[in-house]
């Protein structure tokens, strides 16, 4: 289709926006002159001790058939945050929550977390549980980051997260391509996977292993 459609000079959008609109993620990432393509990420993972996994998978465990996860502030506060902060814990990584950011009047708004110590890396709470729809804001959010910090890290990573379920992508920028992992990562089944892979993201291990 014609792109140039899509995002139209001179309007005003949000990266909530693009969560919105029905065209395909990649006609819309194509608008920016990037590309989209779905595939397994062999995902690097850390070898860090995880001193806090056997608590929190409790306190997960343990609340969740009390808890009803209909709502965004439950999964947020519930399984989202612990995650993140524990991460922080094993990382000393900074963790912004509604990050303003503003590169263009096409892309510019809020991220949901930013954490960055020796990488940067973006977390998307993917909105009505549709995890579809918010890998493409993730996309767009990770085009943002890539335009707006100048440093040399090669490939821009982050997930997009419905609470219970996670799903990971990275921007590599030379080439403009974003991957979509085809693996999901369930809350509180693959937690220790999960909390490998983004120690291992934001403490300078390379991110995937191998070529895509």
């Amino acid at each position: 289709m014609d792109t140039t459609r899509i995002v139209q000079p001179g309007e005003s959008y949000t990266f909530k926006s693009y969560f919105e609109m029905s065209y395909e993620p990649e006609d819309i990432l194509a608008a920016f002159g990037y590309r989209l393509q779905r595939a397994t990420l062999p995902l690097a993972q850390s070898t860090a001790a995880l001193d806090r996994l056997s608590s929190l998978k409790a306190r997960i465990e343990e609340s969740l058939p009390y808890v009803s996860l209909t709502s965004e502030a439950a999964r947020r506060e519930l399984l989202i945050a612990p995650v993140l902060l524990d991460v922080v814990h094993y990382t000393h990584a900074q963790l912004r929550i509604e990050y303003p950011l503003t590169v263009t009047e096409q892309l510019k708004g809020t991220l949901d977390y930013y954490l960055y110590a020796n990488d940067k890396f973006l977390v998307v709470e993917a909105k009505h549980a549709n995890l579809s729809r918010g890998f493409t804001q993730l996309a767009v959010e990770l085009i943002a980051l890539d335009q707006w910090c100048d440093d040399r890290q090669p490939v821009l990573p982050g997930a997009v997260s419905t609470g219970d379920i996670w799903q990971f992508g990275v921007l590599q920028r030379v080439d403009k391509l974003v991957t979509q992992d085809l693996s999901l990562y369930r809350v509180p089944a693959d937690l220790e996977d999960l909390l490998h892979i983004l120690v291992a993201a934001l403490t300078g291990e390379k991110y995937y292993v191998g070529q895509l």
